[in-house]
């Protein structure tokens, strides 16, 4: 009857993951204050190197940048207090008695899946509430080299947009003023793909059916004449808002806003593949602590005694610390193109869970 519970043992479920939860926060801190203070060292100087600074932008700095070291590290955290834990149990026996009362490898990682997920939803909620925010702020504070950061302008610089089979480029786009001005025109005119003609003009301004272009000229590429044409109305269904999105960064925004703000850039056109990576991966990276207790669960079966306990523990440290390698190049991947958004973000952890339960069964067995 044991096999057909889960949790055949609900005091055995809260000891294995209350060992596991206080062993993987207690990593998890020891490794924020480490890296934290390392950081600091290198970065406190360059902060107050800045007049006006003081002590508390330091502090300032350190508010901004602990979620982007918890956030990254939390995974980690806990692949080590998996393994610290399943270490712990073996070399107490706990493993062995919990195997001879009849419950199976899984049932024995059950606790810790349980644990993992509550885990990975605290990660969401952290990541979705308190880093992307803190992301932003850290950005254009260091972007002024921690100076005091200047106010929007509302001015955006060589913005591109898609209108059919034409390019669009305007140089400056002003969104202070009761109506969006572009700066610097360029409209490149293609017919199936191939450059027929250039739409040149000093300003353009958003009017009732397209934009007018303000001393406009088109460069015939055939004839290779530049004709004048005055002011006119051109890129008709063009939409104002699609030369106000700004350059969109996925480690700034939570879900559901980056959500809206790929289907905005994807409705101007824009290259959005590389942001549906990060996309899902705000769904994967998290969910990744669950597939921790899967490839560090060899170092919980097989005999302590075999003296081949340190080893297994290695192997359950290599297997994660390679999952986190091919997540990292698989997004990188996912960058340049050459993997789908689905696959840069869902691929690795796919496989790796494939990987882990492949051992888990050869040890079942």
């Amino acid at each position: 009857m044991h096999q057909l519970h889960f949790f055949p043992s609900r005091t055995m479920a809260l000891y294995v993951g209350r060992l596991f939860l206080v062993r993987s926060f207690a990593i998890l801190f020891a490794l924020v204050l480490i890296l934290q203070t390392l950081d600091l060292l290198g970065e406190s100087g360059k902060i107050l190197a800045v007049a006006g600074n003081s002590d508390s932008d330091v502090w300032r700095y350190v508010g901004m940048r602990m979620p982007q070291i918890i956030e990254t590290f939390l995974p980690f955290s806990v692949l080590l207090g998996t393994i610290l834990t399943l270490i712990t149990l073996n070399q107490n026996s706990e493993v062995i008695a919990m195997k001879a009362s009849g419950m199976s490898a899984h049932q024995v990682l059950a606790p810790l899946f349980l644990a993992a997920l509550l885990v990975a939803g605290i990660s969401f909620a952290f990541n979705e509430r308190i880093v992307t925010r803190a992301n932003a702020a850290l950005s254009a504070w260091q972007k002024v080299q921690y100076a005091q950061v200047p106010k929007d302008s509302g001015v955006r610089s060589n913005i591109w947009v898609r209108a059919g089979d034409d390019l669009i480029n305007a140089q400056t786009v002003q969104t202070g003023g009761p109506a969006v001005v572009l700066g610097k025109v360029a409209i490149y005119e293609r017919t199936q793909g191939v450059l027929s003609s250039i739409l040149s003009a000093d300003s353009a301004r958003a009017v009732a059916g397209g934009w007018e272009l303000t001393n406009a000229k088109r460069f015939l590429r055939r004839s290779g004449t530049l004709e004048p044409l005055g002011n006119i109305v051109a890129a008709k269904g063009v939409r104002p808002d699609q030369f106000t999105l700004a350059q969109v960064d996925g480690d700034e925004l939570p879900f559901l806003k980056l959500q809206s703000a790929i289907a905005d850039l994807e409705a101007a056109g824009r290259p959005v593949d590389s942001l549906k990576g990060v996309l899902w991966h705000k769904i994967s990276g998290p969910l990744s602590a669950i597939l921790m207790p899967l490839l560090g669960a060899v170092a919980a079966f097989g005999l302590a005694r075999s003296g081949k306990l340190f080893v297994r523990a290695i192997l359950g440290m290599a297997l994660g610390f390679a999952y986190f390698v091919a997540d990292n190049f698989a997004l990188a991947m996912g960058d340049l193109g050459a993997y789908s958004p689905f696959l840069a973000a869902w691929g690795p952890f796919i496989l790796f869970a494939l990987i882990g339960e492949m051992i888990l069964i050869r040890t079942e067995e």
